[in-house]
């Protein structure tokens, strides 16, 4: 049985997002050469990636002679904001409300981070 599309970008995938959104559009060999850590994937295993992404509508390509150009489609605002609505239909009943009491109430904020948040609020 083939596994389910991820609605979200999974680790893999933002981790090429992260490149083309941070390099702009790129080669799969130049998304490689930009990736940290000294393994480097395989040429094959990020061209997957990157078609799994066009499908998502994240990239699109275009031909360069022999290469194919990707370019992303979807910002690094736009990824987030989908992110925080999975997470909120998926953990949070879809409430801002209980994700931001759960953040509050179960991690460690700096002080000019509650000072943020206020601000925030007072908007």
């Amino acid at each position: 049985m083939p596994r389910r599309r991820s609605a979200t970008l999974t680790d893999a995938e933002l981790r090429l997002m992260n490149v083309l959104w941070e390099a702009g559009p790129a080669t799969v060999e130049e998304v490689i050469g930009h990736l940290a850590g000294t393994v480097k994937p395989a040429h094959n295993t990020v061209l997957t990636l990157l078609r799994i992404l066009e499908k998502k509508g994240c990239v699109r390509h275009r031909r360069e002679g022999r290469a194919f150009r990707f370019h992303p489609l979807l910002d690094r605002t736009g990824a987030r904001r989908h992110a925080v609505r999975h997470l909120l239909g998926r953990f949070f009943e879809g409430s801002p409300v209980l994700l931001v009491q759960n953040l509050l109430e179960h991690e460690s904020l700096s002080d000019d981070e509650i000072e943020r948040v206020r601000e925030l609020i007072g908007e």
